[in-house]
């Protein structure tokens, strides 16, 4: 099989098992199980070993309880605290853009505010996300060894050329960027976390995602992925509806990776690039997994996915409105600088 088959498959079918046998255990929060599957797998590149496994756990605990030491701070100084979330998200995301400490980066970030902001409502909530969080990252990583034998990368070659970073002053604006993206949201989400969750998952994504995008492309990667997003959550909710079980679900996420799997490694060709089919897959699984809680609950389905919708547009629309003005701004004062170099340069007549 050729290797863009096999990382199509690998993908694909981790993504499905991770659903299925999250969901059959009944784990907290079983949709954050294929949202880590696509994030570790999506990368070309054998799954971590035992150790690693162990040392990425260890780091999963460090990194969130810091946002359980936020708890206490939110409740009886929460001037201090937001200061701190505040000063702890741009330490996140300069860490991401700067250090290249992604994983990290995106921990931290979920620590700050995922995990306090949950725990302002209860503290077993914010356990509970933690717990899932551990959970979800076992299992997919799990899932990976069980598939990784069939559909292996070839004999590792020479490593491929590195990309060429930004400069300090562009990473200190990217960082800046995501900071602001994340902070509104979070705000939001004190207010009524148990509503707003989501919405903040959907916010630490374009966040993180802001740093691979520039002004003049935010439009169409961030709002064009959120919307196909949404139809293909819609779609996917109507053919689950057909026969509502485990087997199904398991099945129709395999077809729906198997699509973006294919558009991710360019079988089937896309204007987009691979950061636009990870977003749209992310989104679509963010809107499935609180639709499922909904349904077994008895809540009204189709009313929830549409405030979640409407939120997550809210939202990313939010976020290219942010990327667009930092954009400018940043932009002006380059050539602002630019100028008075040129004007202090040029000989006096």
């Amino acid at each position: 099989m050729q290797l863009q088959a096999r990382r199509i498959f690998r993908l694909s079918l981790t993504t499905a098992l991770a659903l299925a046998v999250a969901y059959a255990l009944a784990v907290p929060l079983p949709f954050l199980a294929p949202l880590f599957a696509i994030m570790f797998v999506a990368k070309p590149a054998p799954p971590l070993g035992m150790k690693g496994l162990f040392g990425l756990v260890l780091l999963v605990l460090l990194t969130l309880g810091v946002g359980l030491l936020l708890i206490p701070l939110l409740q009886n100084y929460p001037v201090a605290a937001l200061l701190i979330v505040a000063l702890g998200l741009y330490f996140s995301s300069y860490l991401t853009v700067n250090l290249g400490k992604g994983l990290v980066g995106a921990l931290l970030t979920v620590g700050f505010t995922l995990i306090s902001a949950a725990g302002t409502l209860d503290y077993l909530l914010a356990t509970t996300v933690i717990q899932a969080l551990v959970l979800g990252l076992v299992i997919s990583i799990v899932c990976s060894w069980v598939v990784y034998p069939w559909f292996p990368e070839d004999p590792a070659g020479e490593p491929p050329p590195a990309e060429p970073g930004s400069s300090e002053e562009q990473s200190t604006w990217i960082a800046l960027r995501a900071t602001l993206i994340v902070l509104p949201v979070y705000f939001l989400a004190l207010t009524n976390p148990a509503m707003y969750l989501p919405t903040l998952m959907k916010s630490v994504s374009l966040g993180q995602q802001s740093s691979l995008v520039d002004a003049h492309s935010a439009g169409r990667e961030l709002l064009g992925s959120t919307f196909l997003a949404g139809c293909f959550a819609v779609l996917f909710w109507a053919l689950l509806g057909v026969s509502t079980n485990l087997w199904m679900f398991f099945w129709l996420m395999l077809l729906f990776g198997l699509y973006f799997s294919s558009k991710l490694y360019r079988l089937i060709p896309t204007r987009y690039p691979a950061s636009f089919w990870l977003n749209v897959a992310t989104t679509m699984l963010i809107l499935l997994g609180p639709a499922v809680e909904d349904s077994d609950s008895g809540k009204d389905v189709y009313a929830a996915f549409a405030v979640r919708m409407g939120l997550f547009i809210a939202v990313t629309l939010y976020a290219w409105l942010a990327v667009s003005v930092l954009e400018y701004l940043r932009t002006r004062r380059i050539r602002r600088g630019a100028s008075l170099s040129a004007d202090m340069e040029t000989p006096p007549c």
